[in-house]
């Protein structure tokens, strides 16, 4: 471990000449993951499927050179999915052509705020909400892909499913297994069946091969073999076109009249998007070999950056992607030229075999698309957040529930509401909510982090202001015997503040927690005074 905090890889072109077989071959791996992906989660979006590759082209060839993390891929995500369709469903009403262009209008703007996100240093974001709020809010997107994608597996009458809300969707599953189409059902549910089994195979040279590529690998000869061009409706087999139709300016901002229906999209773009992206910088980094931290604020412009271009151009917009950024790390990836070559191989391969892309079903695509789904929504989520407190588990719920039944700001208003009720009832003071008195002294090599009244995540961001103020290398002390509560956001953001102080050469010690009693026996479960019970 010493070793690799002695050796940081070089950057730039320096870093290319070193890393070049490492970075190209991780690429490629990622460009197999990818490929697919974008292509589903574009059609997904209700957008045309080469956007979700336009998308990871600008991700990869031009947002590598100024974002500010190592090893995150960029590219379309489906967490994203569910706001997309939302955005060009409202937009459009009724006529999708019309709503993308609109639609492409809001993220051209929420790209824009994401940069301002950046310029103005707010990288912290991720620090502001509560984590389990957040969770749910991924947990229910995942939902609603589930939901969204069932009838696509099956093959299904696209209009059964137009137009359905995710609780709709989820009560018309048993129609639309009972309207299922044999062929396609086939290919849908084996390649579903090898995107959730793959990760059970314990041979490690066979895990590499990622499975969306398995599945093309079945699902294209299989689509040959049953005759799926002359046999199936026309919504079976992925539709591309060529690139050079596709590169042009389609975005409008005609939308800008329908004004809060706009803002509404663009907080949702650029609010979404923009934790989605931090929060997988943040556990890329956690990831890194080599320990190295990403500059967050330099990220968001990056993202910022490619998302205007991409929304101008006809693209989704595109994050920090938590799958084929672990994907990088764990294939050997080692600077930004990953990701770089990542985009590259996409690009060729739309140059030069778009064809075979034409031939992928769309229940393949759908499979994938679930997986994704069943990831976010695990149950092992719902498990974890229960360990973590009863507490958290209410909040995780109460975000998925408001989620699917309204919208994804209205879910995460809905858990950051109760969270705030609950840390009332705990004894929280209200003059602390967003203020908690800290106060940092130095002595010799010791510095003492004394905090007053309560930690909790809405006044996490000052406590973490005066903690980045600290100089590396020295010995830190964080004492918590004055707060009446710590919630668990903060002792989870206190732990990773340890590990990166400590991974920097200096130390971390919190104490002051004897006379806190947890709120469950998970270690970063929230503590509260016990005279205050």
């Amino acid at each position: 471990m010493s070793t690799h905090k002695k050796f940081i890889p070089a950057d730039g072109l320096a870093g290319l000449k070193e890393n070049f077989k490492s970075d190209v071959i991780s690429g490629f791996i990622v460009f197999l993951l990818a490929l697919p992906l974008s292509l589903g989660i574009a059609k997904a979006s209700e957008f045309p499927p080469i956007m979700g590759l336009i998308t990871a082209m600008i991700g990869g060839l031009l947002v590598s050179f100024i974002m500010g993390s190592r090893l995150t891929i960029k590219g379309p995500a489906a967490g994203l999915i569910v706001i997309v369709a939302g955005a060009v469903g409202e937009f459009g009403n009724g006529n999708p052509e019309l709503g993308w262009h609109l639609a492409l209008g809001a993220m051209v703007v929420a790209g824009f705020v994401q940069v301002l996100f950046g310029v103005f240093k707010l990288g912290k974001l991720a620090d502001f909400f509560p984590l389990s709020a957040i969770h749910g809010m991924l947990a229910a997107i995942g939902i609603m892909i589930i939901a969204k994608q069932i009838p696509i597996l099956l093959n299904d009458n696209p209009a059964l499913a137009k137009g359905k809300g995710p609780l709709e969707l989820l009560a018309n599953i048993p129609n639309f297994i009972a309207n299922f189409d044999p062929k396609a059902s086939i290919i849908g549910v084996v390649s579903l069946t090898i995107m959730l089994g793959w990760p059970r195979i314990k041979n490690s040279t066979i895990k590499m091969i990622p499975a969306p590529l398995v599945v093309l690998l079945f699902a294209i000869p299989c689509e040959l073999y049953m005759h799926f061009k002359e046999t199936e409706p026309a919504y079976a087999l992925v539709k591309i076109g060529s690139l050079a139709d596709s590169i042009n300016f389609n975005a409008s901002f005609a939308g800008f009249s329908q004004t809060g229906l706009f803002i509404k999209y663009v907080i949702m773009f650029a609010l979404v998007g923009s934790l989605e992206s931090l929060l997988t910088v943040k556990a890329i980094d956690l990831l890194d070999p080599f320990k190295r931290k990403s500059n967050m604020n330099k990220d968001l412009i990056a993202v910022g950056f490619g998302n205007v271009l991409a929304a101008f151009m006809g693209g989704l917009p595109m994050i920090s992607e938590v799958a084929r950024s672990s994907s990088n790390v764990n294939n050997g990836g080692v600077t930004r030229w990953a990701n770089f070559f990542h985009g590259l191989f996409i690009f060729l391969f739309v140059l030069l075999a778009a064809p075979i892309l034409e031939l992928i079903p769309n229940a393949a695509l759908a499979a994938m698309l679930i997986a994704v789904g069943v990831k976010l929504a695990h149950p092992k989520e719902f498990i974890h957040t229960f360990n973590i407190g009863k507490e958290q588990l209410a909040i995780f719920l109460v975000t998925i529930f408001f989620t699917l039944f309204e919208d994804l700001l209205v879910g995460i208003a809905a858990g950051i509401v109760l969270k705030m009720v609950i840390h009332v009832i705990n004894g929280t003071p209200i003059s602390s909510f967003f203020k908690a008195p800290t106060l940092v002294s130095f002595e010799g090599d010791n510095y003492l982090v004394e905090i007053d009244k309560a930690a909790i995540f809405t006044n996490f961001l000052g406590i973490k202001r005066k903690l980045d103020a600290i100089p590396s290398g020295f010995n830190v002390v964080i004492d918590l015997k004055n707060t009446k509560l710590v919630d668990h956001s903060v002792m989870e953001n206190l732990e990773h503040f340890k590990h990166d102080y400590e991974s920097n050469g200096g130390t971390v010690k919190i104490i002051g927690l004897e006379k806190h009693k947890p709120l469950s026996d998970h270690d970063l479960a929230g503590r509260k005074l016990i005279s205050a019970i």
